[in-house]
């Protein structure tokens, strides 16, 4: 089965990165004087729209503030979010390389805002060694919108057929495959491997 799998396409958060940062969170928390219960809203409410690129990130901060920051302010508030979620997930991350190594076309498919995008870019310099990336807030669309699988397919110039997708999110996986390509929800790294050997992966996985 491994062997039509010419492209592998990766989610960011929660695929290529870990989870949230705690102590990142109280650091933003701390910066903008909010409790928990109002930070976590704010900071939910309007991601949707910050990831397809309806808000920028300086109109998103201002929104979870529900104020106007100082420059400063937003300096401190962007990076801080690059820092939330670029704890890495070192085994995909390795796995991605062993890919490029071998051949296999790698990409990017990931909800994001523009200062998420430059901030994680300018952070990850491996990001360049991936052939494409599709960050949403480019194309003022976010997954599971079909359209933006398309792309994703066009850039990797491979088949849909012959890219597998591997993303955190059931919905975006469901949608990946009506669009013609394989997908694994990656629910925790043992049970991704499992159903890795189960699809007849595991070769891909050693590259």
């Amino acid at each position: 089965m491994h062997d039509q799998v010419k492209a592998v396409l990766f989610d960011f958060g929660l695929v290529l990165s870990g989870p949230a940062n705690v102590t990142v969170w109280d650091e933003m928390k701390q910066e903008l004087a909010m409790d928990e219960a109002s930070f976590h809203a704010g900071y939910w409410q309007f991601r949707d729209e910050y990831d397809r690129g309806t808000l920028n990130g300086t109109e998103y901060w201002n929104a979870v503030a529900d104020r106007k920051l100082t420059d400063a302010d937003l300096v401190k508030l962007k990076h801080l979010d690059t820092e939330l979620w670029t704890d890495m997930n070192e085994p995909m991350v390795a796995w991605a390389e062993r890919l490029q190594k071998s051949g296999v076309k790698t990409g990017i498919l990931s909800n994001i805002g523009d200062a998420m995008e430059h901030g994680v870019c300018a952070k990850l310099a491996w990001i360049a060694e991936f052939t494409h990336a599709v960050w949403s807030h480019q194309l003022k669309m976010r997954k599971p919108e079909p359209e933006i699988y398309a792309v994703a397919v066009e850039g990797l110039g491979v088949p849909a057929e012959q890219i597998l997708f591997v993303d955190d999110r059931e919905e975006n996986i469901r949608a990946a495959e009506a669009a013609g390509m394989l997908g694994i929800v990656y629910r925790n790294h043992a049970e991704f491997l499992v159903e890795m050997e189960r699809r007849g992966f595991l070769k891909l996985w050693g590259a």
